[in-house]
């Protein structure tokens, strides 16, 4: 049987094994030996990871062609308006052409942990979080679609992919997703 791993991947950590500079990777939090991430996050993205040791698995959660979605929070400079998120809904123009549609929404700030160092703090300049849910996967997407509506993005999280979702992991945990009945274990249990 093969296996599945959900991992918070912390900030500014790696999403690979190795590094050759020294920085931090999954190899740092992850001692199960031939699991690789199906799909990547930016080492400056926190958030939910999956890992598995089955390749057509892998390519499964990963392609853009099967459309599995993958929900975001990201904290973003300024309050966007309606127009903002209309555009993020209906798709956003990127150097590299038009995105797919998106979920968009404005929610309440959610109850994480603190990222360290913090973002970068403006008396003047309110911020506010958006939940977005994409089926495709351009490098640093979210990043992109946030600023092309003027509203750059500030913190990160990527909180779900498919029917897997963040809850109960803290930075750098772990846990093994019984694949019978789909329920999760953390490591070590």
């Amino acid at each position: 049987m093969s296996r599945l791993l959900l991992f918070n991947k912390p900030y500014r950590v790696l999403c690979r094994f190795t590094d050759r500079e020294g920085r931090p990777t999954l190899a740092d939090y992850i001692p199960v030996p031939d699991v690789y991430p199906a799909g990547r996050l930016d080492a400056d993205s926190e958030g939910l990871v999956v890992l598995t040791d089955d390749g057509l698995r892998q390519h499964a959660i990963s392609d853009p062609q099967n459309k599995m979605p993958k929900i975001y929070w990201a904290q973003v400079e300024g309050v966007p308006d309606l127009r903002a998120i209309s555009r993020l809904r209906g798709g956003v123009r990127l150097n590299d052409g038009p995105t797919a549609p998106a979920r968009a929404r404005l929610i309440d700030p959610p109850h994480l942990w603190p990222r360290t160092p913090p973002i970068r703090y403006r008396k003047e300049i309110p911020t506010a979080w958006l939940e977005l849910t994409l089926t495709e996967g351009r490098n640093r997407q979210v990043r992109r679609m946030t600023a092309a509506v003027g509203h750059p993005t500030l913190r990160l999280i990527r909180w779900a992919v498919g029917p897997w979702t963040l809850a109960g992991l803290q930075p750098g945990e772990w846990r093994a997703v019984d694949q019978d009945n789909g329920s999760a274990k953390r490591a070590g249990e």
